[in-house]
C-alpha cells in the first residue's frame, strides 16, 4: 500500500495548489502544468524504485487518472503527447538494422494474418459488447475494434453516436494493455531483474542523438504532410529506420529523453480519463472492462499460437500481437532485448490496414445493421 499512500498524498498536495479561477494567466497555467508533472516524476520514481517495467509511463498514468478523476482541470498541451511519440519511436526505429528487416521478410504472413484476425476479433467482441450492454452496432463495434481513440471519436461523431462510451472503451484497454502487458511479460520472462537499467545503460553521443531526433522529426513531418495515419509515430519510426539502415552515425538517445518521453505519453493518456467520460459511459463500463480483457486474452492466444507456428518467443509474439499500444509494446520488446523489430513491425503494419480502412469497416457495418434491421422488421412496418 505504499504507492497508494504516496499516490494519494501527492495527489492531494497538487490539487491544493491548483484550485485557479477561469481566466488563469499563462504563467499560473505553466506553474499548474509543472506541478502536474512534478507529480507525475514522482509517481513514476515510485515505480522506478519497485522496478516496474515502463516505470515512468505506468506511474505517470496512475497519478494522471487518479489527478483527473479527483475533479480537477488538466490542460494537457496536445503537442506533449505528439513529442512523447517522436522521442520513443526514434528510439525503436534504431532496431530496424538491414539485417532485422532481412529476418522479418519471413514473417510478412503471419503480419498479414494477425492485422486481419484483430479486426475478425474486434467484430467477435463488438458483438458481445452490442447483446450485453443493449448499444447499437456503431457503438459497439468502435468500442471494440482498435482503431484508438481519436480516430473512433471522429467516426462517433460522424455517424452520430454519443462518443462517451466509444472513448472509455478505447482509453481503458489501451489502459489496461499500457498497465498489465509489460510488467506480466517481464514477470514471466524472469530474466530481467532491472527493466529501468536495460533502458539506461546505452551508449549515445550528442551528435548522434541529435540526428536520431531529427531524422525522427523529418518523417513525422513527412508522415503528416502526406496525411499517413498517426504520423508522429509511424513517421518518426520510419525516420529513424532509414538512417538506421544506411548505417549513418546515429546513436540511442540518453535515458533522461525516454524519461521525458514516458512521462509525456503517461500524463496524456491519464488525463483523457475523466468524471464526465465516466458518467458518460455509465452502465456500460463493466461491459467495456470485460469486453476488453476479452480482447486482449484472445490476441494473446493468437500471439501464443504464431509463436508456435514461426519458432519467435511467445513474449515477442504476444507483445506484436497485443490490440493496440505500438509505442509501449515495442520499449517492453526493447527492454527483453529480443525481437524489437518484429514487435514494432506488427503493430505499424496493423495500423496501416486498420486505421486507413477504419472509415470504411465502421461505414460498411453501418449499412448491414441498417439493411439487416429493415430486413427484420415486421411486413406491416416496412410497408408502411
Amino acid at each position: 500500500m505504499p504507492l497508494v499512500n504516496v499516490l494519494s498524498a501527492v495527489i492531494f498536495a497538487v490539487g491544493e495548489g491548483m484550485t485557479l479561477s477561469t481566466e488563469t494567466s499563462t504563467a499560473r497555467r505553466v506553474a499548474r502544468l509543472a506541478l502536474i508533472y512534478a507529480g507525475a516524476l514522482t509517481c513514476g520514481y515510485i515505480a522506478d524504485r519497485l522496478q516496474v517495467p515502463l516505470p515512468w509511463m505506468i506511474g505517470s498514468i496512475l497519478f494522471s487518472a487518479a489527478f483527473r478523476l479527483s475533479g480537477q482541470e488538466m490542460d494537457i498541451p496536445g503537442r506533449t503527447r505528439q513529442v512523447g511519440q517522436i522521442l520513443v519511436a526514434s528510439s525503436v526505429g534504431l532496431a530496424f538494422t538491414p539485417a532485422a528487416v532481412s529476418a522479418m521478410g519471413s514473417l510478412l504472413l503471419p503480419m498479414l494474418a494477425a492485422a486481419l484476425l484483430t479486426i475478425v476479433f474486434g467484430f467477435a467482441i463488438g458483438a458481445f459488447i452490442k447483446m450485453a450492454a443493449k448499444v447499437d452496432v456503431i457503438t459497439a463495434t468502435l468500442a471494440a475494434v482498435p482503431t484508438g481513440p481519436v480516430e473512433s471519436v471522429v467516426l462517433a461523431n460522424k455517424h452520430g453516436v454519443d462518443p462517451g462510451p466509444v472513448i472509455f472503451a478505447q482509453i481503458f484497454r489501451i489502459m489496461a494493455l499500457v498497465c498489465l502487458v509489460p510488467p506480466i511479460i517481464v514477470a514471466l520472462d524472469g530474466t530481467i531483474s532491472d527493466p529501468s537499467s536495460v533502458l539506461s545503460n546505452v551508449v549515445w553521443t550528442p551528435g548522434g542523438a541529435l540526428l536520431l531526433v531529427a531524422a525522427g522529426v523529418g518523417g513525422a513531418f513527412l508522415a503528416r504532410v502526406l496525411r499517413i495515419s498517426n504520423p508522429f509515430f509511424v513517421g518518426s519510426l520510419a525516420g529513424a529506420a532509414l538512417v538506421a539502415a544506411f548505417d549513418l552515425p546515429v546513436t540511442a538517445l540518453p535515458y533522461p529523453v525516454l524519461v521525458v518521453a514516458q512521462t509525456f505519453l503517461g500524463v496524456w493518456l491519464g488525463a483523457a480519463f475523466d468524471r464526465d467520460l465516466l458518467r458518460r459511459a455509465k452502465g456500460f463500463i463493466s461491459i467495456a472492462v470485460l469486453a476488453a480483457f476479452m480482447m486482449a486474452g484472445l490476441c494473446a492466444i493468437l500471439g501464443l499460437l504464431l509463436s508456435y507456428l514461426t519458432g519467435v518467443s511467445w513474449q515477442v509474439m504476444v507483445l506484436a500481437t497485443a490490440p493496440g499500444s505500438a509505442t509501449e509494446m515495442a520499449l517492453t520488446a526493447k527492454i527483453l532485448n529480443e525481437g524489437l523489430a518484429i514487435v514494432t513491425a506488427f503493430h505499424v503494419l496493423r495500423i496501416f490496414i486498420i486505421l486507413p480502412f477504419a472509415p470504411l469497416i465502421i461505414g460498411t457495418t453501418a449499412k448491414v445493421a441498417a439493411y439487416w434491421e429493415r430486413r427484420t422488421k415486421p411486413a406491416d412496418e416496412r410497408a408502411g
